[in-house]
């Protein structure tokens, strides 16, 4: 750790992942430029305090540097992104943004599921949550045809679903300009549906709105998928690490996996 370098780090993409039951969890800080896409830093928790300590050892000459920054929108990393990377692009990661959204669908569906069994009625939604929570290239055969019976009923898990394809349009458009006005039109939109869940992602999506349209102002330059290609290398890190106890021994175990570290240099005197 000591021998390598820190110079030069202009993207990072930061995120948690959790080592072990009973909401614990690792704060991971990735470099993800173009050129180098490495395991910088591992914290224990996921507090403001966490990623602080991960600025501190970059430096405020290095934080001062970068400029792009990737992240989801838990709010202690906002913050402290927002007074120690100000300077940066900051982008919220789109896989979390329709995480979220699709999180609020599967809320609809259940919901609506036991409504419909409360009330007596035929139980449509049955075996229905992959067919709604898919992208539609992504489904199998029998939940094509499931899904095809599901958008004859007006029903608000139906409702939710098309709203979050719709949605997709957003990350076609080039320009933050046209990409503001659609996303303003559409937040319009899912406030008027009366869905509670979809309202309740629509609040947060313009609460961020600023963050999320960085997505076009960065220009393509930082993608989020390269956050969770690490963090899915992260993961079965862990899986090869099972039995390791603490929090120190994971982190050791992801440093010497993703972090592309040196090769020592042995001298005479260490044999």
């Amino acid at each position: 750790m000591a021998h390598r370098s820190l110079e030069g780090i202009e993207a990072i993409g930061v995120d948690e992942i959790q080592w072990q039951r009973g909401h614990k969890y690792l704060t991971l800080v990735y470099q993800i430029d173009e050129d180098c896409r490495r395991l910088l830093w591992a914290g224990k928790d996921r507090t403001a305090k966490t990623l602080l300590r991960f600025f501190r050892m970059l430096g405020k000459e290095r934080s001062a540097r970068l400029r792009f920054v990737c992240s989801d929108m838990w709010k202690p990393y906002l913050k402290v992104i927002g007074k120690r990377a100000g300077q940066a692009i900051h982008v919220l990661d789109r896989f979390h943004i329709m995480a979220k959204m699709n999180k609020a669908i599967d809320e609809v569906r259940a919901a609506e599921a036991k409504r419909l069994q409360r009330d007596g009625y035929e139980p449509v939604l049955k075996n229905s949550r992959w067919c709604l929570l898919k992208r539609e290239e992504n489904l199998t055969e029998k939940q094509a045809v499931k899904l095809s019976e599901l958008l004859q009923y007006n029903l608000q898990s139906v409702r939710s679903r098309l709203m979050r394809e719709d949605f997709q349009q957003f990350w076609e458009y080039f320009y933050p300009t046209c990409a503001a006005k659609f996303l303003d039109e559409w937040c319009t939109r899912a406030m008027r549906s009366k869905i509670e869940p979809m309202k309740k992602v629509t609040k947060t999506l313009r609460r961020h709105r600023e963050l999320i349209l960085n997505w076009f102002r960065a220009e393509g330059a930082i993608s989020a998928g390269i956050v969770e290609g690490l963090n899915n290398k992260a993961k079965l890190t862990m899986r090869k690490a099972y039995g390791f106890r603490t929090a120190k021994a994971i982190e050791i175990a992801l440093y010497h996996q993703l972090g592309d570290l040196p090769e020592p240099e042995f001298t005479h005197e260490f044999w």
